[in-house]
């Protein structure tokens, strides 16, 4: 069995160590100024490895735009996306780092046993943690590009996340008004992750209108990103505005040829972004409340099958 084989195999148990993911596959003639740009992924990718944030080929894309290290043309993201390719082959980047969140796989849960199926409920357990808050609030993005960062935050807060790849169809925000509106004893809030360009700025409108429509009247959907005023804090790169996109005339006059995409801004900003909304309106200490039940309830319940 060769190498490559063996730590594929080690990879898919969960026992490789963090280094046996680069797997050499194949060997690739890269020229120097290649091996440079690859050093360099490298290195970006593993600053955000070690805040336990994996990239996709767009962040990483811009990460090396925002270093001069490319230029914002669609031509270098072809490009990049190629010698990502190769270097993972080569067994120079982690096969791990790069994320791919369009093409998942529907695996089917199984275990080892009762005793792994309690364990898996006992992590999974959790108790409405909104219970006695003020709001209820969803977590909202227009490319599922993004939904890796928002995993862990939506899981922070307990927030339900929906990823819209674009305008949602109508079967996804009459499921979603159904939501909302068993929650009318709070007051219904909607965060959304969007991209600064005609369309994007145009689907908070869209969001609220229909959902008002489905029945959820007085909900708020406020735009945590991309905004103008981040724009320009942060200073992303820019990309043309879509002429072709039926609401360019309107957003040109407001913001002129320029638009932004919402997966431009480093992992670490959006993180930030999100979890200071949050804090304007979690009663933590009724969470933490809920919180300390959970634990109690998880160490019961353990005590209980270990006295089995």
């Amino acid at each position: 069995m060769n190498e490559a084989i063996t730590g594929l195999l080690e990879a898919s148990r969960g026992t490789s160590k963090e280094e046996a993911l680069k797997i050499k596959f194949k060997s690739v003639n890269f020229r120097p100024n290649s091996l440079e740009c690859v050093g360099l992924c490298n290195e970006i990718i593993e600053q955000y490895q070690s805040r336990g944030l994996r990239l996709t080929l767009r962040q990483l894309y811009y990460q090396l735009v925002i270093r001069n290290a490319v230029p914002n043309v669609e031509q270098s993201y072809k490009r990049l996306s190629t010698l990502v390719s190769d270097a993972r082959l080569a067994g120079l980047t982690d096969w791990d780092a790069i994320e791919d969140r369009v093409r998942q796989p529907r695996i089917q849960n199984e275990f080892t046993g009762l005793p792994d199926l309690v364990s898996v409920a006992i992590r999974a357990y959790r108790l409405p943690r909104w219970k006695g808050q003020e709001w209820y609030v969803e977590l909202w993005v227009e490319k599922d590009a993004l939904a890796g960062i928002l995993a862990p935050l939506a899981s922070e807060f307990h927030v339900t996340v929906m990823v819209n790849r674009g305008y949602s169809s109508q079967s996804a925000m009459f499921e979603s008004a159904k939501r909302f509106l068993r929650a009318q004893d709070r007051r219904p809030l909607l965060y959304y992750l969007g991209d600064h360009d005609p369309s994007g700025e145009d689907m908070v409108r869209d969001i609220r209108d229909r959902l008002r429509m489905f029945g959820v009247e007085n909900i708020a959907v406020e735009k945590l990103a991309l905004t103008m005023t981040q724009v320009e804090r942060y200073n992303p790169p820019p990309n043309p505005t879509k002429v072709s996109d039926p609401r360019a005339e309107a957003y040109i006059r407001g913001h002129g040829h320029s638009s932004w995409e919402v997966d431009a801004l480093p992992p670490e900003v959006l993180s930030e972004i999100i979890r200071n909304a949050f804090s304007l309106i979690v009663d933590r200490y009724k969470m933490a409340k809920v919180i300390r039940r959970e634990e109690r309830d998880k160490k019961f319940l353990q005590g209980q099958i270990k006295s089995k």
